[in-house]
């Protein structure tokens, strides 16, 4: 049930953003970014605790992983 509410989340915020590209509207886009990178580098950073605690599998990892690390831009989603 989380993991439908992040990705909806997620789906939101890629709607957002898609919004302001097309609407041509000038953005704090610093602010917003940044306060996304931290949100995400918090995600990352529970996501490996967890991992390191051996609460869930390398896989499971991998794949939470991915995604955060393409949220912010480092790996793109044809990385696998």
């Amino acid at each position: 049930m989380a993991k439908r509410a992040r990705e909806r989340a997620r789906q939101e915020r890629q709607a957002a953003k898609r919004e302001r590209r097309q609407s041509g509207a000038p953005t704090d886009a610093g602010a917003n970014d940044a306060a996304d990178e931290a949100v995400h580098m918090e995600r990352f950073r529970i996501l490996s605790e967890r991992h390191a605690a051996g609460t869930m599998t390398d896989d499971a990892y991998a794949e939470e992983r991915h995604r955060i690390f393409v949220a912010l831009g480092i790996e793109t989603d044809s990385d696998v």
